[in-house]
């Protein structure tokens, strides 16, 4: 058995990333055979990502860019996917708030690797309704309700030790009540999406590559047109 080295250089990890490679299946993707609302298409593959056993199958990366246009990106949940766009929950005092609130711009990237697929997805951004955070956060386990309070997200603190005063506080705070009032910096946002593409893998490195857009003025689920990218 070859012993990995204890201390890896950037060249070193540079030769071995060159050198890792995987074939694709030959599953394929045809524009005849997908449904003209990409959403649709999206809440298929999530179903089938989920029976595939893939671990945290709503898993997306979140990308934006700050005001002097750099970027950034995290991974957080989906927790909603309607005609209207795609939802997810956040501190709104968090980077990607800042963010998203001073550009109302937002990219979302699905990696299912196991499956070898890949969603893209770029938009609007803006907050869900109060209420529809409030019936979401009422869902959350309590450790998470009282997470929601206790971390100032984004925000340097002194030591792990500080993090875990926060929660004790805030534990103590609530320990009376039989329900945690959602936090005035946390709720939803939802992407309004405009462009969809669709990646599946293609042996060879001939992925197919189908990517849906939407006219400014089309109303949701509709108007969109369907292309095929090269790899």
């Amino acid at each position: 058995m070859t012993t990995p080295d204890p201390s890896p250089s950037p060249a070193h990890a540079s030769e071995r990333l060159a050198s890792l490679r995987r074939e694709y299946a030959d599953t394929g993707l045809d524009a005849a055979d997908v449904d003209p609302d990409p959403l649709v298409v999206l809440a298929r593959w999530l179903d089938e990502a989920e029976a595939a056993g893939i671990h945290e199958p709503n898993a997306v990366v979140v990308a934006s860019v700050s005001p002097e246009g750099q970027p950034s990106a995290r991974i957080v949940l989906l927790k909603g996917l309607d005609e209207r766009g795609l939802v997810f929950y956040t501190n709104y005092d968090s980077r990607k708030g800042h963010e998203l609130e001073a550009t109302g711009r937002a990219a979302l990237l699905f990696p299912w690797h196991d499956l070898q697929r890949q969603v893209r997805v770029e938009g609007s951004v803006a907050r869900v309704a109060p209420e529809e955070s409030a019936a979401y956060f009422a869902q959350r386990p309590r450790g998470s309700q009282l997470g929601a309070w206790a971390s100032p997200q984004s925000q340097p603190v002194a030591s792990r030790e500080e993090l875990d005063e926060r929660y004790a506080a805030v534990e103590q705070r609530f320990a009376d009540d039989a329900e945690v009032p959602v936090p005035s910096h946390w709720g939803g946002y939802r992407v309004v999406p405009e462009v969809v593409e669709l990646w599946q893998g293609r042996s060879g490195r001939m992925h197919d590559r189908l990517v849906y857009r939407r006219g400014a003025d089309a109303a949701p689920g509709e108007g969109w047109t369907l292309e095929r990218l090269a790899p």
